[in-house]
């Protein structure tokens, strides 16, 4: 009986809501606070309206989202939350957008005006930034289409929305022996070791840097060429190859480092990206697919997410988890009803892990309907 109050009270609160197209995910925040007995009997279907449940005198709240997030060209996108509760994501071209709750949000400047260490008229690709040692630190890619030598430059701040320091070029495919050394991803392991893994169709690197993630572990780019870690697709001496990956991510859950990879035809043609995972019991590897696979080659991988009728070249992704401990992958796309094919779009979506402990989204594909999305505690 309580059951049915509670559905018909929000399947009401969703009439009202049906009624004013204009109210936002923001104000989808429903006055009553139920028990969490009650929200265990509320299943994700059902739910008609955000939820709060009363948590140590804070409110985690279910906020609505419908994909895109962000109906604008922002492609490659990196997320972090600061400790105000607000998120940070930064994309390609070192555009900056603040949100509260993932699904709200609002432009900023952008963090660094392009670099001139590079090709000339190479620009900022698929910037990662990071929290380290008491401060923000982005690993960008300085590349263009066809670049002969890309690389990787580093900067920092103290604040997520900045002001930003840059400190120039970290290193350049041919010095590191890398070729297409650009889409960088740093990890702070729970030792604290760092990782710096990057690399887009010639091979997936790996090396360690410093405790303040700035410099090589090994003193210099030529002992960290020696030294650094094949991890995924073939080695870097194979011409480019799409059927291998890009965009590397890695997430630690229980015992594995799952690394999320890109593949595919990301811009052009029949714009195949998509996202697959391989796991490793160890930061470096080996890395394998769910049928075992070693993901040092071309076509594996566990699918994650890829293209729909709503959204094509689908990719290139970030990973961060709500208040409630469920994985939000954030990634991009174009919209496949447009034809124009000029605007990388900002998408999430909830991640699902099965049995055997593999992620991917519901049916693999991006969601496109207003649904429940993350559960956070909103900042003031």
């Amino acid at each position: 009986m309580k059951r049915s109050r509670i559905l018909l009270s929000l399947t009401f609160l969703a009439l009202l809501v049906s009624c004013n197209p204009n109210i936002s995910s923001e104000k989808m925040v429903s006055e009553r606070t139920t028990t969490s007995e009650e929200v265990s009997e509320i299943s994700g279907d059902s739910l008609s309206e955000s939820i709060t449940s009363s948590e140590k005198g804070k409110e985690l709240t279910t906020v609505f989202f419908q994909n895109p997030v962000y109906n604008v060209d922002f492609p490659d996108p990196s997320i972090i939350r600061h400790s105000d509760g607000f998120f940070y994501c930064y994309a390609t071209g070192a555009r900056v957008i603040k949100s509260p709750n993932l699904v709200d949000w609002e432009p900023l400047e952008n963090a660094i005006p392009r670099p001139t260490w590079g090709t000339q008229g190479a620009a900022i690709w698929a910037p990662d930034v990071q929290y380290i040692n008491g401060q923000y630190v982005m690993y960008y890619s300085l590349s263009k289409w066809d670049d002969p030598n890309p690389g990787i430059g580093i900067a920092t701040a103290s604040h997520p929305a900045g002001p930003w320091t840059d400190h120039g070029k970290f290193f350049r495919s041919l010095e590191i022996g890398v070729n297409n050394s650009i889409d960088p991803m740093v990890f702070v392991d729970d030792d604290n070791r760092i990782y710096m893994f990057w690399g887009s169709f010639r091979g997936i690197y790996a090396i360690e840097l410093t405790a303040d993630g700035l410099d090589f572990k090994d003193g210099s780019v030529e002992e960290a060429a020696i030294n650094k870690v094949h991890v995924a697709g073939f080695e870097t001496d194979r011409n480019l190859d799409i059927s291998t990956f890009e965009g590397v991510y890695i997430v630690k859950k229980d015992n594995y480092y799952y690394m999320f990879l890109s593949t595919g035809t990301c811009c052009s043609g029949d714009y195949t990206y998509n996202v697959v995972v391989g796991r490793s019991e160890s930061i470096l590897g080996e890395y394998v697919d769910s049928i075992g696979r070693s993901m040092k080659n071309a076509n594996v991988g566990h699918a994650v997410v890829h293209q729909n009728d709503f959204f094509i070249g689908v990719g290139h992704n970030s990973i961060i988890k709500d208040d409630a401990g469920t994985y939000w992958i954030v990634y991009h796309g174009f919209d496949a009803k447009i034809q124009a094919r000029n605007a990388r779009r900002l998408l999430i979506d909830k991640l699902i892990w099965n049995a055997e402990n593999w992620p991917s989204t519901l049916g693999n594909v991006p969601s496109n309907n207003y649904r429940p999305g993350p559960e956070l505690y909103l900042p003031d």
